[in-house]
């Protein structure tokens, strides 16, 4: 699985968004739900109860509740919210809601999208989380009573990364390793298995695929890519969107 999601990225990565001239509106709504997208058609399904599969997999995050440091659980924590300003500490100070107003109403969409896309798939499948599974696994996270399958919050890093990647490819390698940290940060804080974030991460790239191909998202999207690489002091065009323009 995880070799065909970083092939899928690759790709998703290259995309060209094709702009819109005008931003949509309903502000805070989702871009996309599980009407425009069944996210269980696109995920193979998880380890099955019980199989040696699972059991492999609550043995991992029984080991790293024990090898986890202070500083790992609360990295986990400070994770454990869907916000795009999580990204600030490998963009720069200027990474701001003060100073990206535009960009934070779109991402505000974004993230409203994640959950209509992997609730249905989570209740399709009803895996259960590591400490539904085991009571000898104690999430530093609050405690979710939702199914596992896929990772909403790796879903979510994934998405998030791919679209600031887009935004930003002078800064992809930075950007994407700290979407891989935060969706890796469900593992270590007890509250997912393995499977669960390697889903998350195709589902996150799978949604910014299908958002990039939607007038009504690259309009907006544009708006606040402009917003940010003015206030970052970037040109307003990324090199490598331009490179592709001029072959």
């Amino acid at each position: 699985m995880k070799k065909y999601f970083n092939v899928f990225l690759a790709a998703v990565l290259s995309i060209g968004v094709v702009l819109s001239p005008i931003a949509s509106a309903k502000e805070g709504q989702p871009y996309i739900t599980s009407k425009d997208f069944d996210l269980s058609k696109f995920l193979a399904p998880p380890p099955a109860i019980d199989s040696l599969k699972m059991k492999e997999e609550l043995a991992e995050v029984l080991g790293l509740q024990v090898t986890r440091t202070t500083d790992m659980a609360a990295r986990a924590q400070a994770d454990a919210v869907e916000n795009i300003w999580r990204f600030t500490e490998v963009i720069g100070a200027d990474f701001t809601l003060e100073k990206l107003p535009k960009l934070n109403a779109l991402f505000i969409r974004v993230l409203a999208s994640e959950g209509p896309i992997t609730d249905p798939a989570k209740e399709f499948w009803r895996q259960p989380r590591p400490h539904q599974y085991s009571d000898l696994v104690k999430p530093v996270v609050n405690r979710s009573k939702s199914f596992s399958y896929p990772s909403g919050h790796a879903t979510a890093g994934t998405l998030m990364a791919v679209l600031l990647a887009n935004m930003l490819p002078e800064k992809k390698t930075e950007i994407m390793q700290r979407g891989v940290e935060y969706a890796n940060n469900r593992l270590i804080a007890g509250i997912h298995f393995r499977s669960d974030i390697e889903a998350g991460k195709i589902a996150g790239a799978l949604i910014a695929a299908n958002l990039m191909s939607r007038a009504d998202f690259t309009a907006d999207f544009a708006i606040a890519r402009s917003e940010l690489r003015n206030v970052l002091g970037l040109p307003a065009t990324p090199t490598a969107i331009v490179a592709r323009t001029e072959k």
